[in-house]
């Protein structure tokens, strides 16, 4: 059985993000997978603090992180994981501080100083990364970098990335009762009607297709 492990970014634990992560598990969850969704906004942690730990001559901690807090198991699991799919948000930009703080724990460990692959973790783990925001489909392309960069940590993995990108978000449960003149919600209304539902059926996909290829061992182009 293949174990497939979401992290949620965002501080909702019942919003866009997280339906789209559960939606993702529920796909792994029908091909069979061993499936958990973890919040960071649940657990007291930061992001790496520098300590080089991971990089020193004769470290136990080659690969892994030394800073001992609630992300420590966290990060266990999802290099122990056959999948792992990440979500956050954009807020002002980038990911939110909390999916920051993952990557740059996740990311730095797995980094060589030491070798020509420049990535210690020798493995194979199919990876997702969802992305969140409230602007309409054609200005999320403001944040290619940040898709490329986080791309680029999930590669050190050496399996399939995907990424899905849901945009238009409904954010408020009743705009009336916040300053949110600048939006039609008529309009928004009706992206979270049409457009969200192929979002989560596409997050469902995703979650099946890459528990089930690296079950088989087969892996995407």
């Amino acid at each position: 059985m293949s174990k497939v492990l979401a992290i949620n970014g965002s501080p909702r634990r019942g919003g866009s993000t997280a339906t789209l992560l559960q939606k993702a598990l529920e796909g792994a969850a029908s091909a069979g997978a061993e499936t958990e969704l973890i919040h960071l906004i649940d657990l007291d942690c930061k992001g790496c603090i520098s300590c080089f730990a991971c990089k020193r001559k004769g470290t136990k901690f080659i690969g892994s992180c030394a800073v001992q807090d609630d992300l420590t198991p966290v990060l266990e699991k999802a290099m122990t994981s056959d999948a792992i799919i990440l979500g956050s948000p954009i807020y002002l930009g980038d990911v939110t501080a909390l999916m920051r703080a993952f990557i740059e724990r996740f990311g730095f460990m797995n980094v060589s100083y030491d070798n020509k692959r420049h990535n210690h973790f020798t493995g194979k783990i199919n990876a997702a990364f969802f992305y969140t925001m409230n602007v309409p489909g054609l200005a999320s392309l403001l944040y290619s970098s940040v898709y490329k960069f986080n791309a680029g940590v999930l590669k050190k993995l050496n399996g399939t990335v995907t990424r899905l990108v849901c945009t238009d978000t409904w954010q408020f449960d009743d705009y009336s009762q916040y300053e949110a003149a600048n939006f039609d919600v008529e309009k928004k209304k009706k992206t979270r009607e049409t457009r969200f539902p192929k979002d989560c059926e596409k997050a469902y996909a995703i979650g099946r297709r890459i528990s089930i290829a690296r079950k088989d061992g087969q892996h995407e182009k």
